[in-house]
């Protein structure tokens, strides 16, 4: 009996710290998520285990971390190998995208930014000015960070966005501070990837608030997914624009081409199997889309576009109906917070597409980041 019970506290053990056993229910509470795939939460009595999945190797881990309550007596050497340990609510983190950086502060947790990378990326004011105020670190450039600085800032934990074979995160690696790949741009759905908030108000301490405000973010979206069911027709749908030599539109799989369904539009590469971006030369757009009902493009600029000014980018745009159509719409991402706010609420974002493919509804704000090409 004295064995007996050895092996199972060992064994329980080992579930609270990340490990598996044979039984779900003693591994611990499994927290449901409405629609992300790629992420896996599971409650212990004493730390919580977040498993990251692999979106590019199906079946494959990508990360797994272990959630230590900073008071907690827990020993984060008893983490199963391989695990990332984070000591939560995390206070002091290094956010590398703008959009990691407006998510804290749509949380009310703008304070636990202790530095920025890419910061001429940033187009948040309050980022901006704690930065020349000495208050929050520039480290450079996110693909070749001042090492020193992240050093010197000393934080619990450095947020960045992994891709395909990345090969690592080189010297990042090597200075003991735990990476979280955020990874929730290769969920399939905008709901799925707006659903990680839940995830990082684990982190910071503000679950509750994450809880909620991914809440209103799925009763708005699903209210204007119903109202685009009303309308009659389907336009067809391309996206973007040439750039350098490839046309990079996105894939069937993606976020946008989900939310373009869901707006009642037909996107034209909707039979595509990627949920990243797909590269095709130009030639391969204009067979597909060239009677396309309706253009939805990005593009950086101090000043709207013109359809002149595209004509000028790339002779061959001429030859899509949607050019002569005038029945372009461009977001500008220098003059819209397009990046800061789309991701975490895809609501904001379904509204400008159902306005734009179905203008005959009424009742909704006016277009926040797609403007129509005059």
């Amino acid at each position: 009996m004295k064995q007996l019970l050895f092996i199972l506290a060992a064994l329980s053990l080992f579930a609270c710290h990340g490990g598996q056993t044979s039984s779900p229910q003693a591994e611990g509470d499994t927290v449901p998520f409405k629609y992300a795939r790629q992420l896996t939460v599971v409650r212990y009595k004493d730390c919580t285990v977040a498993t990251l999945n692999n979106p590019w190797k199906p079946g494959k881990t990508l990360r797994r971390y272990v959630l230590i309550p900073s008071g907690s007596l827990s020993s984060s050497a008893a983490a199963a190998p391989g695990s990332t340990v984070l000591r939560t609510p995390l206070s002091r983190s290094m956010i590398f995208t703008t959009v990691h950086c407006a998510m804290l502060q749509a949380l009310g947790r703008e304070d636990c930014i202790a530095g920025v990378a890419d910061l001429k990326y940033i187009k948040i004011p309050w980022v901006q000015q704690q930065v020349a105020a000495g208050r929050i670190a520039d480290v450079g450039e996110g693909m070749s960070p001042v090492i020193e600085k992240i050093i010197d800032s000393r934080p619990d934990a450095i947020f960045l966005s992994p891709f395909e074979n990345s090969g690592g995160y080189g010297k990042l690696e090597d200075i003991d501070i735990p990476i979280v790949e955020c990874a929730e741009y290769m969920e399939e759905s905008p709901l799925a990837r707006a659903e990680w908030l839940r995830f990082y108000g684990m982190l910071f301490g503000c679950e509750h608030e994450a809880d909620s405000l991914f809440a209103v973010v799925d009763s708005s979206y699903q209210a204007l997914s119903r109202l685009a069911r009303e309308a009659k027709d389907q336009p067809t749908v391309m996206v973007d624009k040439v750039t350098g030599s490839v046309w990079y539109v996105a894939g069937g799989k993606s976020t946008i081409g989900r939310m373009i369904a869901d707006a009642g539009g037909r996107y034209l590469w909707a039979d595509d199997a990627h949920s990243g971006s797909v590269s095709l030369p130009f030639e391969a757009v204009l067979e597909r889309a060239g009677e396309a009902d309706v253009w939805l493009f990005r593009y950086s600029a101090d000043h709207d576009i013109t359809y002149g000014e595209l004509a000028g980018e790339h002779h061959g745009y001429r030859q899509f109906k949607t050019f002569r159509n005038r029945s372009a719409y461009g977001c500008n991402v220098e003059l819209s917070r397009f990046y800061e706010e789309s991701p975490f609420r895809p609501d904001w974002l379904l509204s400008d597409f159902i306005q734009i493919l179905h203008p005959s509804l009424t009742g909704l704000p006016p277009l926040r980041y797609y403007q129509k090409v005059k």
